[in-house]
């Protein structure tokens, strides 16, 4: 198996090294065997559909949750107190109080990270003017929109100045303006040489902010590495459609999308791309009128991925050198 340093992180420390987690609850096994890596001025993405495990995965990494097995380092050694206010955290639940004041909430979150009055003060006023949130401090929480509580969120999270960054669907609730702020704001923190782990089911976003991902289904990694690479090797596995009647129902084919007349369908793994065409020309009630390879977005091969479980996983290990990374190499460290 491949080792979970990337060309970028080689011969840097990693702020978060994972080896080998696994958690149950009674009889379910949330998470199996989970490994990977996060440099200093990365946005990594770790992600997964809905129960995955990869929200158990950071609360283990958090110490939130013990493990059943594996270790954890966090900014260079076990999670202390020290190390743990080094962090900043954002969860995709919100975790302010509703019922006091906007300024009095992030004033007191600031203070738990250990920042004195003034230095929160000053700190809290250029985040809330730079949000938008500046005419609405004195408001109760419960008072402003859903967008404007995420803003918030991310000022808690990043008020003591962190070195580690998990954000869990941070774009949740915020309008296009909003998403290009935040956006914005995280290309800052990755530019300082601040670590960012961030968890969403928006693969766009993914795309336009992560380096390097890690990608866990059922409780295992399916695929991890460089974003760039990942698409590479995938290419070919997506192909868009144009012509007269149903492209949803072939085989090879995990998802078909139509959109004005155009289908993009996502393909399976060891789906060969001119099987599907040879299908297409020898149906009668098709009309091909277009055929194109397509380059595979990460929602394409997210979908492929997952869909096609194990299978899915032997390609993914064998061609990209990428799945279930630095399981071994943990094991004979």
């Amino acid at each position: 198996m491949a080792s979970p340093t990337s060309a970028a992180g080689a011969g840097t420390v990693p702020s978060v090294s994972v080896r080998n987690l696994a958690k149950s609850f009674g009889p379910v096994r949330a998470v199996q065997d989970v490994s990977f890596d996060v440099y200093p001025g990365e946005i990594f993405g770790l992600l997964g559909p809905n129960g995955s495990g990869k929200t158990t995965t950071i609360r283990m990494m958090l110490d939130i949750f013990e493990p059943d097995t594996g270790t954890v380092q966090v900014l260079g050694g076990t999670l202390d107190q020290a190390r743990k206010d080094r962090i900043g955290y954002l969860p995709e639940d919100r975790g302010l109080y509703k019922d006091q004041r906007l300024d009095t909430v992030l004033t007191y979150l600031g203070r738990l990270k250990g920042l004195d009055e003034p230095t929160v003060a000053e700190r809290l006023e250029s985040w809330l003017r730079r949000l938008d949130l500046l005419e609405h401090r004195e408001k109760k929480v419960q008072e402003l929109s859903k967008g404007m509580q995420q803003k918030a969120q991310v000022i808690a999270t990043l008020l003591h100045d962190p070195d580690l960054i998990v954000v869990d669907e941070p774009f949740s609730g915020l309008d296009p303006v909003n998403t290009r702020i935040i956006k914005e704001v995280f290309d800052e923190q990755r530019d300082a040489g601040k670590s960012i782990i961030m968890s969403t089911h928006q693969m766009y976003q993914v795309e336009a902010l992560c380096s390097r991902i890690a990608l866990i289904n059922q409780g295992e990694v399916v695929l991890y590495g460089e974003v760039e690479e990942i698409r590479r090797r995938f290419a070919g596995n997506a192909v868009v459609v144009q012509g007269k009647g149903s492209f949803a129902d072939l085989s090879g084919v995990v998802d078909a999308r139509q959109t004005n007349g155009v289908w993009h369908l996502a393909l399976a793994p060891d789906a060969d791309p001119h099987e599907i065409l040879r299908t297409l020309v020898e149906r009668e009630d098709v009309r091909l009128d277009r055929f194109e390879l397509a380059e595979a977005s990460l929602d394409d091969i997210f979908v492929s991925v997952v869909q096609e479980g194990a299978r899915a996983f032997e390609v993914g290990a064998e061609d990209l050198g990428l799945a279930r990374a630095g399981a071994e190499a943990g094991r004979d460290a």
